[in-house]
């Protein structure tokens, strides 16, 4: 349950409406697998379930996708948001870990940030934040488009680490 896969368990009829599909790949626990796999023969048009791994597949998942689902209970850093910000998919996550540090919650008021997060880890509170994604994807699409290309613009390089901890050394003796 690290991966927040009971969190969708609990209102996967909910996320998938009539302007909602939901696409799944890799392997885990059974009792994940054979959900996704129910909710695929449930609703062919709406539900998608790979499972296994591809390499090939997942890049274009993450190309053809306009949002991402990381509800993760815990993430110490994260790789696949960070994926998702390089092709232009919104990632919707739980605040914690790695997720928290690299997903700026979006601020419709002041026109900022890159992504959506939620902090309980319980389904209702996910499923406001993927309706409040929901909304701001078909109500407001230049702002929706506008934190896309702020989370392409990200840069997660190791020269962006460098320059930070080299600020952070300089303050700490003094230069």
């Amino acid at each position: 349950d690290q991966k927040g896969l009971d969190l969708i368990a609990e209102v996967m009829e909910q996320i998938v409406d009539d302007n909602t599909q939901f696409v799944v790949i890799g392997t885990g626990d059974q009792r994940y697998e054979d959900m996704f796999r129910h909710y695929a023969w449930k609703y062919p048009d709406k539900v998608s379930a790979n499972i296994y791994y591809a390499d090939e597949l997942s890049h274009k998942l993450y190309a053809a996708a306009d949002a991402f689902l990381m509800p993760s209970a815990f993430e110490p850093c994260g790789l696949t948001q960070l994926i998702s910000f390089r092709y232009g998919t919104v990632p919707i996550v739980r605040e914690t870990g790695g997720l928290k540090d690299t997903v700026e919650p979006y601020n419709e008021y002041e026109g900022k940030g890159d992504g959506f997060s939620f902090t309980n880890y319980n389904p209702w509170d996910m499923m406001e934040v993927i309706n409040y994604a929901k909304y701001t994807y078909f109500v407001h699409r230049k702002e929706w488009d506008e934190m896309v290309a702020r989370g392409m613009q990200k840069d997660f390089s190791w020269d962006a680490s460098r320059y930070k901890y080299e600020g952070i050394y300089s303050w700490l003796i003094g230069w």
